[in-house]
């Protein structure tokens, strides 16, 4: 169960990358949607779960919530954790009224209760599938959440809405405010943002110092003394480790000005560098944590397979990171499972020469985790 007391004085969040529990992973649980695609190549649903279990065996229909979790809920169990941060990217809906953009991910509302069988306490939803069945299934996934006692941030009935901050509270008055972004890099498109008197998604212009800068306003104007700040940004493509500039410009502001503890960085199907800057954590891409691309061809150099859980310590007296722990997975059988040891140890070797640039070093913490050392040589 998630805490609410901290942990030694500090906190710890979980964070990953998308989950996105539509498609062959809604059919898989027990109350699906209707299977029917509107993809150039598939047409059903059901297809994705026959090239998994080409790939990997047999997968159980019917399954419960907390099927797709697997080994993700074993590792926070042996954990402290106050507060667990997902970018939840599906819909949440029965609405028929879909995007014609190629790929339209939905969740059933019934099956989302998947989301509370890993006690998630907030899902960001800026990005470019929320609103793949329209402004209709966007307000089903948002009383959805809503029923599920779920915060969202990111998206909303109108642009005041998508721009609100989740307040997640902690022990002591203290808050966790999570703001959350989607960036047209990733795919989002521009009509889709929020307007006045329509709903939407966060979406930022660009990422210029004019950007950054009403960003800090919001922020500034928003926070208390003691409140912790999560920015949640969906950003760049799918493919490459390439860092934008504009990115870590971006971030640095953000956390230079406003004290913004941790930038959550996702869109990226594979892992990314990560940044300990000025006291606050940069992932510049967290990966797919939940997804049905087992047996789809492509790009495997990048093993997009495998996933991450972000454990992230800080100190709540100062809003400083002080601790990364990664704990690498994999998706077999639509369904989260340990790492193979070959496989932590060639995600080691990825993350560390991608953050080298950025002065971090990811290293083995046992023969199943990762650590975050600072150019100083030392744990975060």
């Amino acid at each position: 169960m998630t805490s609410r007391s901290g942990q030694r004085g500090k906190i710890r969040l979980f964070l990953c990358g998308d989950v996105m529990l539509g498609r062959g992973i809604d059919q898989v649980l027990q109350r699906p949607c209707d299977p029917t695609l509107h993809e150039d190549y598939v047409s059903s649903a059901h297809e994705y779960i026959a090239l998994a279990e080409r790939a990997h065996g047999s997968i159980p229909r019917g399954a419960s919530g907390s099927y797709v979790w697997g080994a993700a809920l074993d590792a926070l169990a042996q954990t402290t954790v106050d507060l667990r941060i997902v970018n939840l990217e599906t819909s949440i809906t029965r609405s028929e009224s879909y995007e014609r953009k190629g790929i339209n991910y939905r969740v059933s509302p019934e099956n989302a209760d998947c989301l509370r069988a890993a006690h998630i306490d907030c899902c960001t939803l800026a990005n470019n599938h929320v609103l793949d069945w329209g402004t209709s299934g966007l307000r089903e996934t948002l009383s959805t959440l809503q029923r599920l006692g779920i915060k969202s941030a990111g998206a909303g009935r109108n642009a005041d809405e998508a721009a609100t901050p989740a307040i997640l509270p902690l022990s002591g008055g203290r808050r966790v405010l999570v703001y959350a972004f989607a960036s047209a890099t990733s795919g989002t498109p521009r009509r889709w943002a929020a307007t006045s008197d329509r709903a939407g998604v966060n979406l930022l212009a660009d990422l210029s110092r004019v950007t950054a800068d009403r960003v800090v306003d919001r922020i500034k104007h928003d926070r208390t003394p003691d409140d912790l700040v999560v920015i949640s940004v969906h950003w760049g493509p799918n493919w490459g480790y390439e860092i934008d500039s504009e990115q870590t410009n971006f971030a640095h502001a953000l956390i230079d000005r406003a004290g913004v503890s941790v930038i959550h960085g996702h869109s990226s199907h594979h892992a990314k560098a990560i940044e300990l800057y000025n006291q606050g954590l940069i992932l510049y891409g967290c990966g797919d944590f939940i997804n049905d691309y087992e047996g789809i061809a492509g790009y495997e150099h990048y093993r997009g397979d495998l996933s991450l859980m972000y454990l992230v310590t800080i100190n709540p007296g100062t809003g400083a990171v002080v601790g990364l722990d990664l704990v690498p997975l994999q998706m077999r059988q639509f369904r989260l499972v340990r790492a193979k040891e070959a496989d932590v140890d060639s995600l080691q070797r990825t993350l560390d020469r991608e953050s080298r640039p950025f002065a971090a070093r990811i290293v083995k913490s046992g023969s199943d985790r990762l650590l975050l050392l600072a150019d100083r040589g030392h744990a975060a």
